[in-house]
């Protein structure tokens, strides 16, 4: 794989020069990006997938919509639909996406929408919701039609962008100089615990610009909760579990299961995998391999446990008869910051958000 990656090189640095020719013709104005009358917070990253934009969003929503009318507006990756379309209580995966329809599930009152054109979206976001105070765009710092009013680019802890190169030799969408259009940097899936002295060295790896805060997060996990018991509180913690010595055969189909096997390998009696791509759609001979798999495991106390997003595409009606036996949970996860990091980024958020507000904020959940 190392050496497949050293002849492809050459590709890295012409795929990287054509995005970087794009950029400066955005810049130059020679290609339109187009500005909002309202707050736009775009977050992305300049890897291919992973960082944690999902629970990143959502931190943003709930930060945000105590106090303003919010709206997150995603591609949609992976629905059957195009064009712009509105989630609603009878949305699917198919019909918006398996992240936006996690934000939709989870926050009823905020206005969900898919639209691979980012300025139409936003365009018909505003024409249909007048009072809308801010959007939240969903993994958008490569779509230059729109210049957001703030620009958040997520790292992996682990895989940080200036360690990267750009596809297909690394992961990297363009040039890691891109960086200097985000206002603000986080990296993300640190460890529980930041000693000073490792917070010092990642900031000298990552040398901000004077413009750009940078800001660590890290992972929280929740308690498993049944997939198809959405309304009932599951009786048991996480921990139940872990204490009776359960195997856990863990589906995934997301880009980067590296923290999540990390969480679980020493707090359970055997942990096996089933991994798909990213988004990955299941089909019928999935759940009869995942069953199989799964019926294998020689052991009384057993679950299958996915992520949350996997989760949102396996509620579809077109699994329900598959695996309506199975012992099916999803976990589901929340970022928090280190240290003052918290109090710090909440405070540019809402501060930015509420400066730019065209009549103030009179909106109240």
């Amino acid at each position: 794989m190392k050496f497949l990656r050293i002849i492809a090189f050459p590709l890295s640095v012409l795929y990287g020069l054509i995005v970087t020719i794009r950029n400066k013709m955005y810049d130059l104005g020679i290609l339109r990006s187009r500005e909002f009358d309202i707050p736009v917070i775009s977050v992305g990253n300049l890897c291919v997938g992973g960082t944690g934009k999902t629970p990143h969003i959502e931190y943003l929503i709930r930060l945000l919509k105590g106090e303003f009318y919010i709206a997150t507006l995603s591609r949609g990756y992976g629905r059957k639909t195009s064009g712009f379309l509105l989630a609603d209580t009878q949305s699917t995966a198919s019909d918006i996406g398996d992240e936006p329809l996690q934000f939709k599930r989870k926050y009823s009152n905020v206005r969900v929408a898919v639209d691979a054109n980012r300025v139409n979206g936003i365009t018909q976001l505003q024409k249909n919701y007048p009072s809308l105070q801010s959007v939240l765009l969903d993994d958008a710092f490569q779509h230059r039609a729109v210049r957001p009013g703030l620009s958040v680019v997520l790292t992996d802890y682990s895989k940080l962008y200036v360690n990267d190169f750009v596809m297909p030799t690394g992961s990297l969408r363009e040039f890691k100089s891109g960086v200097i259009r985000a206002d603000i940097i986080i990296v993300t899936k640190c460890p529980s615990i930041l000693l000073p002295i490792e917070r010092k060295r990642l900031l000298n790896e990552i040398k901000p610009m004077p413009h750009q805060h940078v800001y660590f997060s890290y992972i929280r996990y929740g308690d498993f909760i049944p997939l198809n018991c959405d309304d009932q509180k599951n009786p048991f913690t996480k921990e139940f579990y872990f204490e009776r010595n359960y195997s856990i055969l863990l589906l995934t189909g997301i880009a980067n299961t590296s923290p999540l096997e990390y969480y679980l390998k020493d707090k359970v009696k055997n942990l096996q995998r089933a991994k798909y791509p990213d988004h990955h759609r299941f089909t019928q001979n999935d759940l009869e391999n995942i069953k199989k798999i799964f019926n294998n495991i020689a052991a009384p106390n057993k679950i299958i446990l996915t992520t949350e997003k996997d989760a949102m595409r396996l509620k579809g009606p077109e699994y329900a008869e598959a695996i309506k036996d199975l012992p099916v949970f999803y976990i589901p996860i929340e970022i928090d910051f280190h240290d003052k990091d918290k109090e710090q980024f909440n405070e540019q958020i809402t501060h930015y958000v509420r400066a730019n507000q065209k009549y103030g904020s009179v909106y109240s959940k």
